[in-house]
């Protein structure tokens, strides 16, 4: 780990004990949170006892298909739009305010599209994950550097060759931006979600917790969000460190 990253931990780890020592010594209260440590024995108990392992799954799983329908569908039409130009600038204002837009406002008429189930879920996952893409798909080809365009047409390469060989490696930092913020806005879509009408799920869990003013529960589901995005952004940035100094050599 560099020096950065261990500067990253501590920072981390003197916040934590921070929210420990607030929440042992009284100065917030156990209605309003308990301490770390607490939610981490809840967690592995919860984890243990298997009681949640099906809404788990089932997030995850609705996580999982959003992401991919994010990356996948956000990477073509951010390719798209940059190959258009006047389309490109008719879009632009609208990515702009894009996430101004309350999509939660838009689950009745998508439950009354798709019924109840996990497609109006994944849907909004998708919809908060797609634009993140979109917008670093396009910044990235935008910062091709244009000599090595000019270089792959004097060689004669194919529009192919030349988008496996120059535009991809070129883009790749702003494509893995574009993949751990779909990630992050994925899991923010599917939770919020789930709070709002599911019968499962792990954000259904967290809100049957609230109501019934079960925090120990509620913040271990917490908890096992938040450590798991940041073991799965952890990964991105190892992979994605690993590719850029395999492309410096």
């Amino acid at each position: 780990m560099t020096r950065l990253g261990w500067i990253r931990l501590a920072v981390v780890a003197a916040f934590v004990l921070l929210i420990e020592v607030l929440c042992r010594t009284g100065v917030i209260g156990k209605l309003t949170m308990i301490p770390p440590s607490a939610m981490a024995v809840e967690l592995w108990a919860l984890l243990k006892s298997g009681k949640a392992d099906a809404d788990i799954v089932q997030t995850l799983r609705n996580v999982a298909v959003a992401f991919a329908l994010s990356v996948v569908g956000g990477f073509v039409l951010g390719a798209g739009l940059h190959s258009v130009t006047r389309l490109r600038r008719a879009v632009d204002p609208f990515l702009a305010t894009y996430y101004a837009i309350p999509f939660f406002a838009f689950y009745p008429l998508l439950v009354a599209i798709f019924g109840l189930g996990p497609a109006p879920i994944i849907l909004i996952g998708f919809l908060f994950g797609v634009v993140a893409m979109i917008i670093n798909t396009i910044n990235g080809l935008d910062r091709v550097p244009r000599v090595l365009l000019k270089t792959a047409r004097v060689c004669g390469m194919d529009p192919v060759r030349t988008a496996l060989m120059i535009k991809l490696p070129s883009a790749a930092p702003h494509l893995f931006t574009g993949a751990k913020l779909a990630i992050a806005y994925s899991f923010i879509g599917v939770i919020a979600a789930e709070f709002i009408m599911s019968t499962s799920g792990i954000g259904y869990s967290i809100a049957y917790a609230f109501n019934n003013f079960d925090n120990r529960t509620m913040y271990a589901l917490m908890l096992f969000i938040i450590a798991l995005v940041t073991v799965i952004n952890a990964v991105f940035h190892v992979w994605e460190r690993r590719i850029m100094a395999r492309r410096g050599r």
